[in-house]
């Protein structure tokens, strides 16, 4: 039985989060990837709050033209700079099942460019 591709992801996505968790001090930097946008959320799984969230639908980000990969890289500093803002310096990545490359990949770069270390 073959599985589709969300399902597979679904199965990476499950072996990441059993290592990977995050706190109020260290949270977990999630990334969700959809055709149109890409999403970066800070998160505390302690207590299930979410610090900080950025994507590609932001108001700020709306107005530019430009590819989704450089896209994904204004998402990441602007998830960092508004981790500053709530003094979080450190954080864990969590691809979300996704492949390191592209989208992901400048998301993360962008994110360690405006300061967040991961």
């Amino acid at each position: 039985m073959a599985l589709t591709k969300n399902e597979r992801r679904n199965r990476i996505r499950m072996r990441i989060r059993k290592m990977v968790t995050g706190t109020a001090e260290n949270p977990r930097l999630s990334v969700f990837r959809s055709n149109k946008a890409i999403y970066a959320q800070l998160i505390n799984d302690i207590s299930g709050e979410t610090l900080a969230q950025a994507s590609s639908n932001d108001k700020s980000l709306t107005d530019i033209k430009a590819t989704k990969v450089e896209l994904a890289k204004s998402v990441g500093m602007l998830i960092a700079e508004r981790a500053k803002a709530k003094n979080i310096d450190t954080c864990t990545f969590d691809r979300g099942g996704y492949l390191y490359h592209g989208r992901v990949k400048s998301l993360a770069e962008g994110a360690r460019e405006a300061g967040l270390k991961f």
